[in-house]
């Protein structure tokens, strides 16, 4: 294996952990903004860096569609290319090609599909798709899979995740190992147990630096959601991350790191700050909402974030309702800090063995609401 991971504690099911990338160290459980076409949106790189994540997400289907995967390598690797000097994980393009219905032709050597940007044609295989994350340069490389579609009967998820494995297979033999750069495996299998075993046993058969759980935050609510990482995550080989793929909200991932779960990755915090949505400690508030307008109040007194030590909610309304840029510029720089917060605080919490006293003071906070002024 040629990525390291350290698992430097628990408590329950949760773990706190180090993976250590030819790009920096990440620490676990950690939460990866989402860089699809090599920019967070409507942030700096060292703004990013300052909310405190250590890791980006970018992607492999959007890269590869523009500018280029190989245009990107002749310009330094995505590293220098979008300035962020950390760790980088790449998605294959495997949901994204899901998302495709329309425009696809799906086989079982890879899939055929039109280009959303200007109708041009692309083959992507397992092949192929870790050939583009290795010209971008990226530290945690994804397996090339079908994402399976919700809902499905457990024919077509068994008849899915198969594929998947057999690409899986091929994607590893296709990876260049190196110190500091590893290959994550993805398990697939929807919401059936049975599915979700098999997956798990060919791919730590095969052999991956990680392992991923996909196919979940699909529109299956979270009850089945952590039901089935309640079956699958335990089957994990334990020195390896677990990644939990497009989750999520708030509660979501701290639900599931206490089902063991060390990386997580959503466009839900960005995307929320561009439509005015802000995540606090006492839930989600919409600073377009008219009864913001006279509060002098940051949006969380406790937040050091720009936009909480610096503007009140006041402010951030009129922006919003005058359509400035910046009020998407200082409530995803919010949201991102609150995130990156929420993940100090579970790592605490799991070093210090009181995340079940962590967890019910979350929600107790988030049960209590926002108060607004007298």
């Amino acid at each position: 294996m040629s990525l390291s991971f350290e698992l430097l504690g628990s408590d329950g099911l949760a773990r706190r952990g180090r993976i250590a990338t030819a790009h920096g160290t990440v620490e676990t459980p950690a939460f990866m903004p989402v860089g699809t076409a090599g920019t967070v949106k409507a942030m700096l790189p060292q703004s990013v860096a300052e909310t405190g994540a250590e890791i980006v997400l970018g992607n492999t289907f959007h890269l590869m569609l523009r500018p280029g995967a190989e245009r990107v390598a002749a310009l330094g690797g995505l590293h220098k290319f979008m300035n962020w000097p950390g760790p980088i994980l790449t998605d294959s393009g495997g949901f994204q090609v899901m998302s495709l219905k329309e425009l696809r032709k799906l086989d079982a050597d890879g899939v055929t599909f039109r280009s959303p940007v200007d109708g041009t044609q692309h083959r992507l295989t397992p092949e192929r798709s870790i050939e583009i994350q290795n010209l971008l340069d990226a530290d945690i490389t994804m397996s090339f899979d079908e994402c399976t579609t919700w809902p499905v009967e457990e024919p077509a998820a068994a008849s899915s995740m198969r594929l998947s494995m057999k690409w899986a297979e091929r994607g590893k033999r296709a990876f260049a190992e190196r110190p500091g750069y590893g290959l994550f495996g993805i398990v697939q299998g929807s919401i059936f147990p049975a599915l979700r075993e098999e997956s798990v046993n060919s791919l730590t058969a095969i052999g991956f630096d990680g392992y991923a759980i996909g196919g979940l935050a699909v529109g299956e609510g979270q009850p089945l959601m952590f039901a089935t990482l309640d079956r699958t995550a335990p089957m994990l080989p334990r020195d390896r991350p677990r990644y939990l793929m497009g989750v999520g909200r708030p509660a979501d991932i701290v639900g599931a790191v206490a089902h063991g779960i060390d990386m997580f990755d959503c466009v839900m915090p960005t995307r929320a700050g561009r439509t005015a949505q802000a995540f606090t400690r006492r839930g989600e508030l919409n600073l377009r909402n008219a009864r913001h307008r006279d509060d002098p109040r940051p949006i969380d007194e406790r937040c050091a974030c720009p936009a909480c030590k610096s503007h009140s909610r006041a402010y951030l309304h009129h922006l919003i309702r005058a359509e400035e840029i910046l009020a998407s510029m200082l409530l995803t720089w919010h949201n991102l800090h609150y995130y990156q917060d929420l993940m100090r605080g579970l790592r605490g919490a799991i070093e210090s063995n009181s995340l079940g006293h962590w967890i019910a003071a979350f929600q107790g906070e988030q049960d209590l609401g926002d108060i607004p002024p007298l």
